[in-house]
């Protein structure tokens, strides 16, 4: 599936306060969500010796899926298209391959 087809096929789903002018509703989510993904990964941690077991992989896919589908509302409240910023994402990070940059810190290597 293509970014920009799981943006809009996700989108019937989106019902939350002021729909398509609430950038603070996705982007809460998306913390929330993301927070749930750690917290699988330090329960594997703790609990399972840190081996991805089946189990915690299906929930880590679900967390992630969670994680996906509040980007893509954000970048769809933001007016922006997430195969767009994927591909953007990409060759910024192939950019900074082949200047050797990708090691070290700030936005702008």
């Amino acid at each position: 599936m293509h970014m920009s087809d799981y943006q809009e096929r996700s989108r019937v789903t989106a019902v939350y306060p002021e729909r398509g002018r609430n950038l603070l509703y996705p982007t809460l989510g998306l913390c929330g969500e993301s927070g749930e993904v750690a917290e699988k990964i330090k329960k594997m941690v703790r609990d399972d010796g840190g081996a991805l077991t089946d189990e915690r992989r299906q929930a880590l896919s679900r967390e992630m899926g969670d994680v996906l589908w509040y980007l893509a509302q954000l970048a769809t409240e933001a007016g922006l298209d997430l195969g767009e910023i994927a591909e953007a994402n990409l060759a910024k990070l192939r950019s900074r391959q082949e200047r050797a940059a990708l090691n070290g810190s700030g936005d702008e290597r």
